[in-house]
């Protein structure tokens, strides 16, 4: 044996050893057990403290009754109204168990790496649990939760629990520490609270999950509905006191929407609701659905600079929709036992496409919106989606798998690849529906009639009731005969050209494109810091010159321009926004094709865009002669 072999055989004796002594410390690899039928034996205790505003970190204790024995615990996957496997597991820290005051080993699977696997030692009833979830403290890390005055808790992201149960059979009891003097609100009933520290009544963990919290330093609540059996508050946390300052007339605005929700469905499916409303420039802005609340996260300005932001109002509307659309009535894909468990999402296009429409009629209805507004941005909305290339090769029904395929991460080319777009076309879808309802029935009957049909049923029902897409159907055709079946396959299956915009005719309007942007759009060009010239170069531009929002096929493209390149000049000239727009007007008029001198990475080079069209924005127009369907939409209910 060389000298080598013989320091290697003796490098590998203690190596083995270790290897031994750990296989005869942890615990054996074993598959994550399969959700049976029973309740998790005793109620499962977990504190949070969410003190650490400083460093944004969540710290959790955790108690959970045990018997001796392998067990395995789940960190949540599958985030309830994100519809995808997208729970940031990275976020999880420092996980520590115990027993009995002694330290009990785990190792997580090595194929579902969100199960944790750990062996209960002998005469133990309680493990306890340590670990941390940490706030991502730049965007660039996830969605911030945590700032020096606002906080948010979403329960999935600091809970584990234990496998081979049914979520609704298993119960917790929360508390969370908040920091001194806070505010919270949440749909969770409370127990008591001990000075910053608030102990909340035990729920299943479905229940749990789905009622999140938001606390901070500077609060408000306002009733939304005075007298009403059924509570309906709107919860307001702020980076400082001045943005909670709600006028009454914007107060009866919201008021009105929820009492246009009401008239809409005649029932709710709520014991209370909470609006959980963050008006910040640092917390995460955020939107999704809850059964008895909701997560809505705005930028600065919402009521006191109110005129300028009128498109972030249809928010408020469209998560209050989910408890009827996507909380009570359920797609049966989405009843799943737990929370590690993939979720199907065939029908989304119901679940968002079909809260998007209602929630952007609220909006109008109740006056959160004008109609003009409404109008503008349908057309905004009808112009992209007639504009989408890859309609193409992949259909709007496939784009339902979006969440899980991209998990909305950026991309490249969104208008090919496509993203989550059955919300939007499937609002246009239901528009679609609507008019046909209307022109069948001789505008006797519409959406709303199925509305009430379809969402309004078992007023007062807390507990989900799942569909089909034959109960869609057979609810359809209750309110008018037709083969609905049909119709709506063909434009969820189906390859254009265009968008679904026959809604739009039926409705009495026609999309058009002029050479000056609506309100809407200019709007929506400020905020963004962009030059949105998509229906005539094909491309936006940021402020500093960098292309983005690239149509497939279209002039740019053409050009060689990617969402990779930079735009140094036109004919010329240092690019401004107006510099480049003043270029396509002039080629309309004859001159020159467009010059851009452009950079990519470390090279420039001129490339020319032979356009003579002109500045191209889109805008609904009447069709002369046709009933205004639109307006009747629109109108609020008496």
């Amino acid at each position: 044996m060389t000298a080598t072999r013989r320091f290697l055989a003796r490098a590998a004796r203690p190596a083995g050893a270790l290897a031994l002594a750990l296989a005869l410390t942890l615990p054996a690899q074993a598959a994550v057990p399969a959700v049976g039928t029973a309740a998790y034996p005793g109620t499962i205790m977990v504190n949070v403290d969410a003190s650490n505003l400083s460093q944004q970190i969540f710290r959790m204790r955790m108690s959970l009754p045990v018997r001796p024995g392998p067990l395995t615990l789940l960190y949540p996957q599958w985030a309830p109204g994100n519809h995808g496997p997208n729970i940031p597991l990275t976020q999880l820290a420092g996980l520590k168990f115990s027993a009995g005051g002694k330290p009990v080993a785990w190792t997580r699977d090595p194929v579902n790496v969100y199960a944790f696997h750990l062996t209960v030692p002998e005469g133990a009833t309680m493990l306890e649990a340590e670990y941390q979830f940490l706030s991502p403290l730049d965007a660039s890390q996830g969605r911030i939760t945590m700032t020096d005055d606002i906080l948010g808790v979403q329960w999935q992201s600091v809970l584990l629990y234990p496998a081979g149960y049914h979520a609704r059979r298993i119960t917790v009891q929360p508390s969370v520490t908040f920091p001194a003097g806070w505010q919270y609100a949440t749909a969770l009933a409370t127990e008591e609270r001990r000075g910053d520290e608030v102990r909340f009544k035990p729920h299943d963990l479905e229940t749990l999950v789905d009622s999140p919290i938001f606390a901070g330093r500077h609060f408000k609540r306002i009733d939304l509905a005075p007298g009403a059996k059924a509570p309906v508050a709107l919860n307001i946390v702020a980076d400082n006191p001045e943005n909670l300052d709600a006028k009454p007339e914007q107060i009866a605005l919201h008021r009105t929407m929820v009492e246009q929700a009401l008239k809409l469905f005649g029932s709710h499916h709520y014991k209370h609701y909470d609006f959980l409303f963050a008006i910040s420039d640092e917390f995460g802005g955020i939107g999704r659905e809850h059964h008895q609340s909701s997560e809505n996260g705005v930028k600065l300005g919402y009521f006191t600079e109110w005129s300028k932001n009128e498109g972030g109002r249809e928010l408020l509307p469209h998560e209050f929709v989910h408890s009827w659309n996507g909380k009570f009535r359920r797609p049966a894909g989405q009843d799943v036992p737990n929370f590690n468990t993939p979720l199907q999402n065939s029908l989304l296009w119901v679940y968002e496409g079909q809260t998007q429409f209602w929630g952007a009629v609220l909006a109008a209805r109740s006056g959160l919106v004008s109609q003009t507004y409404a109008r503008d941005a349908l057309a905004a909305n009808a112009a992209r989606y007639d504009n989408t290339q890859g309609r193409a090769w992949r259909a709007v029904q496939d784009t339902v798998n979006d969440p899980i395929i991209n998990g909305r991460r950026p991309i490249g080319w969104g208008n090919w690849q496509r993203s989550e777009d059955y919300y939007v076309e499937g609002m246009l879808i239901w528009l679609d529906v609507d008019t046909k309802i209307r022109e069948l029935s001789g505008d006797k009957r519409s959406l709303d009639d199925f509305a009430r049909a379809f969402f309004g049923v078992e007023n007062g029902r807390v507990d989900p009731l799942y569909y089909g897409f034959e109960d869609v159907v057979a609810t359809l055709n209750k309110v008018q005969k037709f083969d609905w079946a049909p119709f709506l396959r063909s434009r969820l299956e189906g390859h254009g050209p265009g968008a679904p915009l026959d809604g739009l005719a039926r409705a009495g309007w026609k999309l058009v494109y002029t050479d000056t942007p609506t309100e809407l759009l200019k709007g929506a060009d400020e905020r963004n810091r962009v030059t949105d010239l998509s229906y005539s170069l094909g491309f936006s531009v940021r402020q500093d010159g960098t292309v983005t929002g690239v149509i497939w096929d279209g002039v740019g493209f053409r050009a060689g321009l990617a969402a990779n390149t930079t735009i140094v000049a036109v004919n010329n000239k240092v690019y401004k926004g107006e510099v480049l727009k003043a270029a396509i007007k002039a080629a309309r008029d004859g001159q020159a094709p467009i010059e851009l001198l452009v950079r990519k990475g470390n090279n420039l080079r001129t490339i020319t865009l032979d356009y003579r069209e002109g500045l191209r924005y889109p805008k609904l127009e009447r069709i002369p002669g046709t009933r205004d369907r639109l307006e009747e939409l629109f109108r609020a209910l008496k």
